[in-house]
């Protein structure tokens, strides 16, 4: 246990964390958001809420001599009755921008949100704080970062060191603002720093923004004035998986709703690099419309797994699909690339295609595993931000917004 002279106390500030666009105040400490409160006002569905306060891509930040560094954190974990149980969440330690450590607090800490896959309900049953450590830290100056458990509602509540600790300074690094769907948010990697964004953003050496939304990548013109409003010097939307899963719209909505979308993040960054990237190859929905459904057989033998159960038939009536979203997107970004030589579109098949899936399936049919995160986020390190890709500092993706 830590002693008062063992140890200095850091009050925990928005100038140590990176990533969150909004710190709630709670009894406990701070809760980090990915989205402000007032986007949350405007549509608090609970999992919005459960999606946008686990914290993809939020981290710790500072600056210290300390060999050892404790962190008290009150995580909320998910458990889903007849399902195997998750593993706790993971915290992810960096020195000097290169990986030193793992930890996660006990099982026995934390609240436990308990959710019935049936009914969509959900009852939380109440726990303590707990406590993670890193010891035998190199003793010098440097930067460390702590990556919170992107799948994990996570409340900071206290950071101790050995030695002082202050912010990390301004080092002109890019920021990069990422908005997505669930595997944006990291459904399935293993860690925060083995999700697709974080993959990319380590290897490019760009500070993340994690805008990926579990269930939630659906066009909402709150998310769209919050990337407008939000300071970025690279921005990604990954866009199409959630608006056929959740069956959402047809083609007739979609196509204005993604020039409305495009229009609020142009307000506020009119000629910052902007990248339009569209579905990952995922088959059964290529050219099988949503809702998106829990499979009864799967679950039945205590596995999680996914099927598609709309009508391919439809499609002439103009439901979505993965194929039709391409399409689309495709179109509107030519289109609109015409008078905006900073938008781009990306084919998501070229981060992962149809051979990729022949070799690394989607276990559930529908999320990438860490391997998969690896290597969608390194193909995205590879070709968007190539020096002569749409995030390089000297180049382009593509030609024609193509």
């Amino acid at each position: 246990m830590h002693t008062a002279h063992d140890w200095i106390t850091t009050p925990l500030t928005a100038d140590l964390v990176r990533g969150a666009l909004d710190l709630e105040r709670t009894e406990h400490g701070l809760l980090p958001h990915r989205l402000p409160a007032w986007a949350r006002a405007q549509f608090p569905d609970e999992q919005l809420v459960l999606a946008e306060s686990q914290p993809s891509g939020v981290r710790l930040a500072f600056r210290t001599r300390a060999t050892a560094v404790e962190l008290d954190t009150l995580p909320t974990r998910r458990v889903y009755p007849g399902t195997p149980p998750r593993p706790a969440g993971v915290y992810d330690l960096l020195v000097d921008g290169r990986p030193a450590g793992q930890a996660s607090v006990t099982d026995a800490a934390g609240h436990t949100l308990i959710v019935d896959l049936a009914t969509g309900g959900t009852e939380l049953r109440s726990g303590p704080p707990g406590t993670l450590r890193f010891t035998g830290l190199p003793d010098r100056v440097k930067d460390v970062e702590i990556w919170l458990p992107h799948n994990e509602m996570t409340e900071l509540v206290a950071l101790r060191t050995d030695a002082p600790v202050e912010p990390v300074p301004d080092r002109g690094r890019r920021v990069w603002l990422h908005h997505g769907s669930s595997i944006s948010h990291g459904s399935d990697a293993a860690r925060p720093t083995a999700t697709w964004p974080a993959v990319a953003a380590l290897r490019a050496g760009v500070d993340l923004v994690n805008l990926g939304l579990a269930g939630n990548a659906l066009l909402d013109p709150f998310t769209a004035r919050t990337i407008r409003d939000t300071p970025a010097d690279l921005i990604s939307i990954k866009i199409g998986i959630n608006l056929v899963n959740t069956d959402l719209m047809r083609l007739r909505a979609f196509t204005p709703a993604v020039h409305g979308f495009l229009d609020t993040v142009r307000e506020g960054h009119p000629t910052t690099p902007l990248l339009v990237v569209s579905p990952l190859y995922c088959p059964m929905h290529e050219d099988t419309p949503g809702p998106t459904a829990f499979d009864p057989d799967a679950l039945a033998a205590g596995r999680l797994r996914f099927l598609a159960t709309g009508d391919p038939a439809e499609r002439a009536a103009g439901k979505l699909t993965l194929a039709a979203v391409r399409d689309e997107l495709s179109r509107i970004v030519r289109q609109r690339a015409a008078d905006d030589p900073h938008l781009h579109y990306l084919d998501g098949r070229a981060l992962y295609g149809e051979p990729d899936h022949a070799e690394l399936p989607l276990p559930d049919e529908l999320h990438p595993d860490t391997a998969t995160h690896r290597r969608i986020g390194e193909r995205f390190a590879e070709q968007v931000f190539a020096a002569d890709g749409v995030f390089g500092e000297g180049g382009v993706f593509g030609e024609g917004g193509d």
